[in-house]
């Protein structure tokens, strides 16, 4: 019998390896944003208003998955910082939009340069080829957990 045939190739299995992987990763990334002197949801508020521009503080929580009250604590924090300003929303004055300051913006440049350099350097620990093949099955698994949501009946 084959070496792989006794490797265990349930869904449970995969969850478990993708986790772990997940956990490698993230904490790496995390070291990045950490030789910055920011945090997960400081960096990517920040990356988010260098890639999309100004943003209302309710899309970016949506976006990068923080609460409302989180959203706040953050946006605080790097104002403080004098990273990022709130102003009014020329469409809508209750709302208020999120905008990088010109040293927010000069700091995020920065930790996103290094930090792509920083990440793309593990990713070389695969071939372009199997990082295609990579992102595809990653898509395709995602599309597969997707579709099968519990029904109200499980």
């Amino acid at each position: 019998m084959a070496e792989d045939d006794d490797k265990d190739l349930s869904g449970t299995h995969v969850y478990l390896v993708l986790m772990m992987a997940h956990r490698a990763v993230s904490a790496h990334a995390k070291a990045s944003f950490a030789a910055m002197d920011l945090g997960r949801s400081d960096f990517l508020i920040l990356e988010m208003l260098l890639h999309k521009g100004p943003q209302l503080v309710n899309d970016i929580g949506r976006r990068i998955d923080l609460t409302s009250g989180s959203m706040t604590t953050a946006i605080d924090r790097l104002e403080e910082r004098g990273f990022v300003e709130r102003v009014t929303d020329s469409h809508d004055r209750r709302a208020r939009r999120v905008t990088l300051t010109r040293e927010g913006k000069a700091l995020i440049t920065k930790a996103f340069g290094a930090h792509k350099k920083r990440i793309d350097r593990s990713a070389n620990a695969l071939s372009k080829s199997e990082r295609a093949t990579l992102i595809s099955l990653l898509k395709k698994l995602g599309r597969g957990a997707e579709a099968d949501k519990p029904s109200d009946e499980e």
